[in-house]
């Protein structure tokens, strides 16, 4: 006796060796032998052999027709035997009968099942939903089979096109489009990136890495609501002849300086403040949007503003106008003791917008040594700016800028085109640290302190940046700042391009104006303005900080199409970590044989992928150690490891640095 039973879902055919009430002994085919349950025994039968009935039975199955059977049944449940008798119009053989299970459980959509060996018809309105679903299955298939074809041969069909950053970016894999991208790239063995890359689903590397930053912070556009730029009202006029000092692509120019001489000796010294506070009223349309976006976002030829231009426009330090601003006045005597401090509330005519490019030729640490400034406009007020910072320096016992240090700024001509896409980038060094870096930075502290502490005294609450044990934090509570060497030191100085200066701002004018702060003690919306702002402004610094990478591996890209193949000169930070010389990028070179960090090396950079923004260094040979200022330091190669080795990392933007590069280390923490 032979057997048809059930196992794991799966039908299965043996010869009996032994037969009880409950179970069965059954040998299988392949001379396996199993227990079966009695009751997952479906039928019983004496020929054909086992290894021959379920072949035989697939076999007569197809060339049934379920929907004839589903028309030709009752509507009660019944036994597979029994539809197999009806149909054949007499005893069924086991081979007929099995043909019939095998039919019956194949077409689930006509037959439901409900028990071993038993099935009921699907009742018609049932059925008809059900087809519709498998026909509506069959025509997203090759939907989807059409796509896939399109998109391998390097065609982005239009509905791709129209999601084609959600696909990218944070993909729906039960939507049609989703399943076509992947089957295609699957298919021509591509990442999904690159095959949209290949089917022209983006402009450029370059629109790909920015629509990813986009479509997370800012997924409903760039542009700005709408709004209105409301005037700063009557002030008083400061009487003085104001100047700023920047990089040659800012635009959101915050600060700027005036020395008037004092009768009797000594100089009146302003520090003055763009002050888009004393129109921006909190809950109005402009505080809203600086609410929402809380920072500029900076990256190579480009950058997103906080404020929309018309706002930027009427507030910024431009020169050959009148500004509002929040002035501190410092009473300098001629020994450059800082004997009193004022701010007030005023409008500053700004006559000058002085750029690092120009200046820094004529004011720099040779012209400075060597005693013998060449005669340019502006000469003494920078040369006693500068005592009074390295005066100011001293003071604190801090540096404010590790000198010697190289900063990188990246130029981008939007004009030009390479293999690439748009734009070309240049990429030049700038000592850090430099009499105007100085300069700047020591007055940023004097303000940012000051304002801080009068606000502290006052009881009013402000938004600090507080260090300690090394690590810096933002805080609602005045604290020292062990980097900077002072008892606390609120950002103040950049309200038209980062949210925490335009609330410390605000707190500051209520306070010179006797009016109740706008955001009192324990205020709840400060302390989410200060959350949301560390959270936002580390992810803007990481896409910077990324972005600078890409555009490092476009330069060196621009070097080869230009036919310069040279090695290139690396700095050796750890194991098999490097970072080259000529432009701030770091990478990984395995085969870099044991050397010392900070050792000195020859690379060649191959694999460039814009894509991945990555690329492989392969090690040359070994180059002389820097001496001298040239050497990197200890700082230096501790801070170049940390930025390497802790992605996404910390913001550490605290340093007066041109507005192209904002982040600098947090031993300069100042702007």
């Amino acid at each position: 006796m032979n057997v048809l039973f059930e196992e794991d879902g799966h039908f299965r055919a043996g010869s009996v060796m032994t037969d009880s009430v409950s179970s069965l002994q059954v040998e299988l085919p392949s001379g396996k032998r199993s227990k079966v349950k009695a009751a997952n025994v479906l039928l019983r039968f004496a020929s054909p052999e086992p290894s021959a009935l379920l072949a035989a039975a697939e076999t007569q199955a197809g060339d049934l027709d379920a929907p004839f059977l589903w028309e030709v049944c009752g509507d009660d449940e019944f036994a597979f035997e029994e539809l197999a008798r009806e149909y054949h119009g007499a005893a069924p053989d086991a081979v007929q009968s099995t043909a019939i299970l095998l039919c019956l459980h194949a077409a689930p959509i006509y037959f439901h099942r409900k028990g071993r060996g038993r099935f009921r018809k699907a009742p018609p309105d049932i059925l008809k939903a059900a087809l519709a679903g498998l026909e509506k299955k069959r025509l997203q298939q090759e939907q989807i089979e059409h796509w896939s074809a399109e998109l391998q041969a390097g065609r982005t069909p239009p509905e791709i096109a129209a999601c084609a950053t959600q696909i990218l970016y944070k993909p729906d894999r039960n939507r049609l489009e989703t399943k076509a991208v992947e089957a295609a790239a699957a298919a021509a063995g591509l990442s999904v990136v690159a095959l949209m890359a290949k089917a022209g689903a983006f402009a450029s590397s370059h629109d790909y890495h920015l629509g990813r930053f986009l479509f997370e912070y800012f997924p409903k556009g760039t542009d700005f609501p709408t709004h209105e730029v409301p005037p700063a009202g009557e002030l008083p006029d400061a009487g003085v002849r104001a100047f700023s000092i920047d990089d040659a692509t800012t635009t959101e120019i915050d600060d700027a300086f005036s020395v008037r001489p004092k009768e009797g000796g000594g100089w009146r010294i302003g520090i003055h403040i763009a002050a888009p506070s004393l129109a921006i009223q909190p809950g109005s349309a402009l505080a809203d949007i600086a609410r929402s976006r809380l920072s500029t976002v900076y990256f190579p030829g480009r950058k997103i503003t906080m404020l929309p231009d018309e706002a930027v426009d009427a507030y910024t330090l431009a020169a050959g106008r009148d500004c509002p601003a929040l002035s501190l006045y410092l009473d300098v005597e001629s020994d450059l003791r800082i004997t009193a401090k004022e701010t007030r509330i005023d409008r500053v005519a700004v006559v000058a917008n002085l750029r690092h490019h120009e200046i820094e030729p004529l004011f720099n640490d040779d012209t400075l040594t060597a005693g013998e400034l060449p005669d340019f406009e502006w000469r003494d007020e920078l040369l006693l700016l500068w005592r009074l910072a390295e005066v100011l320096e001293a003071g604190r016992g801090k540096p404010s800028a590790n000198g010697g240090q190289m900063d990188f700024n990246f130029y981008v001509d939007w004009e030009q085109t390479t293999e690439d896409g748009e734009g070309r980038v240049d990429i030049l060094r700038r000592a850090r640290g430099s009499p105007l870096d100085k300069l700047v930075a020591e007055l940023m502290i004097v303000a940012n302190n000051t304002w801080g502490a009068d606000l502290r005294d006052a009881g009013i609450p402000a938004l600090y940046r507080a260090q300690g044990a090394g690590k810096v934090r933002m805080t609602t509570v005045a604290a020292p700042h062990e980097g900077l060497g002072v008892d606390c030191y609120a950002w103040s100085t950049s309200p038209l391009r980062r949210y925490v200066d335009l609330v410390n701002q605000w707190q500051m004018i209520t306070l010179l104006r006797g009016e109740p702060p706008v955001f009192p003690p324990k205020s709840e919306a400060l302390l989410s303005a200060l959350r949301d702002f560390e959270l936002v402004y580390a992810a803007y610094a990481d896409f910077q900080r990324a972005m600078e990478r890409y555009w490092c591996l476009r330069w060196l890209r621009q070097r080869a199409a230009a036919g310069d193949t040279s090695p290139l000169s690396a700095i050796v930070l750890r194991e098999s970590l490097v970072r080259l010389e000529q432009i701030p990028l770091v990478l990984r070179c395995p085969s870099l044989p044991a050397r010392d960090p900070r050792s000195r090396v020859e690379v060649e950079v191959e694999h460039i992928h814009l894509l991945d923004n990555d690329a492989r260094a392969r090690w040359v040979g070994d180059l002389a150690a820097l001496t001298g200022a040239a050497a990197v330091s200890e700082e230096e190669l501790a801070e170049e490891i940390a930025e390497a080795e802790l992605p996404p990392e910390t913001p550490a933007a605290d340093a007066p640095v041109p507005e192209v590069t904002p982040a600098a280390p947090e031993s300069g923490e100042a702007d």
